[in-house]
C-alpha cells in the first residue's frame, strides 16, 4: 500500500518558516514513497470557534471539507510555528473546529480519531519551536490522534534552508527523514482512511 499523507503548515504567513518546513517534509515523504497532498489552511478559512455560532449555523463547511480530506488520508504531518511557547491560534482553531465533527451526511466521521500523525516545528531561535509541540501533541492526543514519537524541530530557521528549500544541516535532515519514515510506517499499519 502506498500511504497517502496530508501535509500542512500551522501558519499562512508569506515566507513562514513552518511553510518551508512543510515543503521539506513533502519532498522527503515523496522521496520515501508516500503519495503526498500539500495544502494551505488559507484555503479553509474558519471563524473563531464559538459554540453559540455552531448552535446557530452548524459546523462550517470548510471544517467539513478539511475533515473529509484528513479522513481520506492515511496520515497527516503538521509543521507548526510557536507563538508565545504554544500553538498558533490559526492551527488551534482549525483543530478545534474539525474535532466538532462526529457525522457527515448521517455517517460517522471523526477525522482525528486514530489518525497517524507526525509533528514538526520551526522558529528563528535556538528552541526551534519545540515548546509549542508539547501543547500541540497534548491537544491532538485529546482528539484521539495517533502521534508518532519522532519529531523534527528546525532551529534558526532563517538560515536552515538552502536555495532549493533543502536543509543545510545534516542533523535536521536526519530528524526529518526519521519523522517521515516513522509516519509512513505507522500510516501503513494503522490506516483509518475513508472516502476518496
Amino acid at each position: 500500500m502506498t500511504p497517502k499523507i496530508l501535509v500542512f503548515a500551522g501558519s499562512i504567513r508569506t515566507g513562514a518558516f513552518s511553510g518551508q518546513t512543510a515543503d521539506a517534509a513533502m519532498k522527503e515523504l515523496a522521496q520515501q514513497g508516500a503519495e503526498v497532498t500539500r495544502i494551505s489552511l488559507a484555503d479553509y478559512p474558519l471563524p473563531i470557534m464559538d459554540q453559540d455560532l455552531e448552535k446557530e449555523k452548524g459546523i462550517p463547511e470548510n471544517a467539513y471539507r478539511l475533515g473529509r480530506l484528513i479522513a481520506a488520508h492515511d496520515g497527516v504531518l503538521i509543521a507548526s510555528p510557536e507563538y508565545n511557547a504554544s500553538i498558533p491560534p490559526l492551527l488551534k482553531n482549525t483543530i478545534d473546529w474539525v474535532s466538532r465533527i462526529s457525522k457527515d451526511g448521517g455517517k460517522p466521521l471523526r477525522p482525528w480519531a486514530g489518525k497517524s500523525m507526525g509533528l514538526c516545528s520551526s522558529s528563528d531561535g535556538n528552541f526551534a519551536g519545540i515548546r509549542g509541540l508539547y501543547h500541540l501533541r497534548a491537544v491532538l492526543m485529546n482528539c484521539k490522534a495517533d502521534i508518532i514519537t519522532q519529531q523534527c524541530s528546525v532551529a534558526r530557521a532563517q538560515d536552515a534552508f538552502d536555495e532549493n528549500g533543502d536543509f543545510r544541516d545534516d542533523r535536521t535532515r536526519g530528524m526529518m527523514e526519521a519523522v517521515c519514515s516513522s509516519l509512513i510506517e505507522r500510516a501503513r499499519l494503522t490506516s483509518t482512511r475513508v472516502g476518496a
